[in-house]
C-alpha cells in the first residue's frame, strides 16, 4: 500500500508528500492515527491532493497517511434497507431519550488495525448479525453475472437478492443448504471463486446493465398536479426548484409516501438535521397502503446534514446512487430524492475554491454541469445483467438563491431533466400546495406516457388534461387584463373561463396532505375530477349560449360545490361521476326554469 506524509492542511483538502507511487485518484485513504477517511482527488509529482470525509480537528502536519489500495465504495449486503447512513455509508446513531428523536453524527471510529477496514461501511455493520438464506442454486448449475443464487427476507417488504459479481461465471462447485449465515459466509463457489451476501461497488462508477429501455409507465405518486398534468416515467428525472419556504421538501415527503415505487432512497444533502428527523419519524410512523406496513420497511435513508463534513456531501449523492442501482439491479423499481442538489453543488464550489481551481460562473466550478450529468443520467428504466427489470427515478431538489432560477445549478439541471416542477413563491405563500407553478412547470414524456394512460386509465385522459392546462392557460392571459381593468368588466366568456380555473386550482391541483380523502388520489379519481369540472364547463358553456350571464350561474354556488369534490368519497369513480353530472344537470335545470 502506497504511503506519505501530511505536509498541509486546508480545512477538508489535505496537502500529502508521497514516499513512493501507488496512488491513484478516487483512492481511499486513511489520514493519521485515527484513520480518517479520505480520498485522492489530484495527483502531482510526489504530491498528492485528498479530500477528508471527516472532521480534521488534531491532524498535524507529519502524519501517515495510507493507501488502501480501493476507491471509495459501499457495501451491499443485507441490513442497508430501512436504516440511515451518512453521506459514505455510515450508520447515524439515533437519541431516544430525548422527547424528540434527535439526529446525532456518532459514528464509530476505524479501528486501529488498517488492514481490517478497507471500506467504511465495513465498520458500520461490525455485530455480526445473522440471517436467514435461501439457496437458490445447485452444484453444476451455470451461472452468469447478475443472476442471482440467494435470498434475503431484508424486511417484511424488501426480499434481498444476492447477485454473481460481473466478472465472475461459470458453473456452481459447492454450495451451502439453506439456513443462517453471517454477510460474509462463503456460500457457493465458482472457478474457485466464493460468493458471499457482500459486495462492494465503487460509488463514482455506474453499475453495468443489459439494455436500457425506452420510458412507457409513469411514476403514479398521488398528487393530481404530477400526475395528470406534469408526469415523470419511471426510470424518469424531475427537478423541484423553488425558493426557501416554497415546499421543495414536503413535495418530496409526499412523492416519497405515496409513490408506486418499491423501494425509496432519501438523501438528505446539506439540509437541516430536523427535515432528517422528520423523515425517520413520519416514515416510522405511516403505514404503506400498498403493503400495510411502516413505510420505512421500504425506505433507506442517507443524511449528509449541513453541520456535517462538507466532502462527504459531495460523495453523498453518488453514494445513494450506487446503494439504489444495487436494489435497481435486483429487479425492484427504486424512487431517488435529493434534497438538495443546490446544497451538494455548494458543497463542489467550497471544495474547488480550496483546490485554488479557476472557477467558473457564481465561483461554481467549470465541471458543475459535467459532475450533474454524471448523477442524472444513472436513471433509467433498464434490463439487468440477469435479465430483470428495474428502473430508478430521480427526484432532485434545487435551492436558487432568491428563487432566481436563472442561476447556474437551476439552468443546468434543466439540461439533464425532462420533468420540470417550478415551484411558486406566490402560490406558497398564499397556502396553494403543492406550489407547482403550471405555467412554469412543463415534462418530457408526455407522449411516452400517453399510450399507458389511455389503456390503464381511460382512452380520455390525454384530452381531458389538455383541456385543462389550455383553461389555465386563457386565465393566465386574462389575469394580466383583469388587473388593469377589473373582472367583473370582462365579457362572460372570459369570466366563465377565470371561474372554472379557479376551480381547477382549488379543486384540482390544490392537494392537502392532512386530509385523509385528498392526500392521495387514485389516477381513476383523477380522470373523474377533470370529467366533472369539464362537464360543468361545458354546461355552463351551454348556459352562455342561451343568452344567460355569468352573475346568474354564480349564484347558485355549483362551482363551490364541484371544488369540493375532491373531498368526496364514493363506493366507485361511476358512482360520483353520475352523482355529479345528476347535480350539474340540475343546476342547468333550474337555471332554464328560472330564466
Amino acid at each position: 500500500m502506497p504511503k506519505g506524509e501530511l505536509r498541509t492542511i486546508n480545512g477538508p483538502i489535505l496537502a500529502v508528500r508521497a514516499h513512493e507511487s501507488g496512488f491513484f485518484v478516487t483512492e481511499l485513504v486513511k489520514v493519521g492515527p485515527k484513520a480518517l477517511l479520505g480520498e485522492v482527488v489530484t495527483l502531482r509529482t510526489h504530491r498528492v491532493i485528498i479530500q477528508l470525509f471527516e472532521d480534521p480537528s488534531g491532524l498535524t502536519p507529519g502524519m501517515e497517511v495510507i493507501g488502501t489500495g480501493e476507491p471509495l465504495s459501499v457495501c451491499i449486503k443485507p441490513g442497508i434497507v430501512s436504516n440511515i447512513f451518512d453521506g459514505i455509508q455510515r450508520p447515524l446513531r439515533v437519541n431516544k431519550e430525548t422527547p424528540r428523536h434527535v439526529l446525532t453524527y456518532q459514528l464509530p471510529r476505524p479501528k486501529e488495525s488498517l488492514s481490517e477496514i478497507v471500506f467504511p461501511s465495513r465498520a458500520a455493520m461490525d455485530d455480526e448479525p445473522r440471517f436467514a438464506v435461501k439457496i437458490l442454486v445447485s452444484p453444476g448449475r451455470h451461472l452468469n453475472p447478475g443472476d442471482v443464487f440467494a435470498e434475503v427476507e431484508e424486511t417484511a417488504v424488501i426480499t434481498f437478492r444476492a447477485m454473481v459479481p460481473k466478472d465472475i461465471s461459470g458453473e456452481v462447485e459447492t454450495c451451502l443448504p439453506n439456513g443462517t449465515y453471517t454477510a460474509d459466509t462463503e456460500l457457493i463457489s465458482i472457478g474457485g471463486k466464493g460468493l458471499t451476501l457482500t459486495q462492494h461497488w465503487p460509488i463514482r462508477a455506474p453499475r453495468p446493465i443489459a439494455d436500457r429501455l425506452a420510458p412507457s409507465r409513469p411514476l403514479v405518486t398521488g398528487q393530481r398536479i404530477i400526475d395528470c398534468l406534469f408526469p415523470v416515467a419511471k426510470g424518469g428525472t424531475a427537478a423541484i426548484p423553488g425558493g426557501f419556504g416554497t415546499g421543495k421538501t414536503m413535495t418530496q415527503h409526499q412523492i416519497a409516501k405515496w409513490a408506486d415505487a418499491d423501494i425509496i432512497v432519501y438523501i438528505g444533502c446539506g439540509e437541516r438535521g430536523n427535515e432528517m428527523t422528520e423523515v425517520l419519524e413520519d416514515f416510522g410512523k405511516l403505514i404503506d397502503p400498498r403493503t400495510n406496513k411502516p413505510l420505512l420497511a421500504r425506505t433507506i435513508l442517507i443524511a449528509n446534514t449541513s453541520d456535517m463534513p462538507v466532502a462527504a456531501r459531495e460523495a453523498s449523492i453518488f453514494t445513494g446512487m450506487t446503494i439504489a442501482e444495487a436494489y435497481r439491479d435486483m429487479g425492484y423499481h427504486v424512487a431517488l430524492m435529493a434534497d438538495s442538489t443546490s446544497r451538494w453543488a455548494e458543497a463542489l464550489r467550497e471544495i474547488s475554491g480550496r483546490l485554488e481551481e479557476m472557477p467558473a460562473e457564481e465561483g461554481y466550478p467549470a465541471y458543475l454541469a459535467s459532475r450533474l450529468g454524471s448523477f442524472y443520467e444513472r436513471a433509467g428504466y433498464i434490463k439487468t445483467q440477469g435479465g430483470r427489470e428495474g428502473s430508478i427515478t430521480i427526484v432532485g431538489a434545487v435551492s436558487p438563491q432568491g428563487a432566481d432560477f436563472s442561476e447556474p445549478v437551476t439552468q443546468n439541471t434543466k439540461r439533464f431533466v425532462r420533468t420540470f416542477w417550478a415551484l411558486d413563491k406566490q402560490l406558497a405563500y398564499a397556502r396553494h400546495f403543492p406550489a407547482i407553478d403550471w405555467m412554469n412547470s412543463y415534462t418530457g414524456y408526455k407522449s411516452d406516457l400517453e399510450p399507458w394512460f389511455m389503456e390503464n386509465v381511460g382512452p380520455d385522459f390525454p384530452k381531458l388534461r389538455e383541456r385543462l392546462l389550455s383553461i389555465l392557460q386563457n386565465e393566465s392571459n386574462l389575469l394580466e387584463i383583469a388587473k388593469l381593468i377589473g373582472a367583473d368588466v370582462l365579457p362572460d366568456q372570459e369570466r366563465l373561463t377565470l371561474a372554472i380555473a379557479r376551480v381547477i386550482r382549488l379543486g384540482f391541483a390544490q392537494q392537502n396532505a392532512y386530509h385523509p380523502s385528498d392526500v392521495y388520489t387514485p389516477l381513476a379519481k383523477q380522470q373523474t375530477m377533470m370529467e366533472i369540472i369539464l362537464y360543468l364547463h361545458d354546461t355552463c358553456q351551454k348556459l352562455l349560449d342561451a343568452g344567460l350571464g355569468m352573475d346568474t350561474l354564480q349564484k347558485e354556488g355549483i362551482f363551490e360545490r364541484v371544488i369540493a369534490v375532491k373531498y368526496k368519497e364514493a363506493n366507485s369513480e361511476d358512482e360520483m361521476r353520475l352523482g355529479y353530472f345528476g347535480e350539474i344537470d340540475g343546476f342547468y335545470q333550474k337555471i332554464m326554469q328560472n330564466n
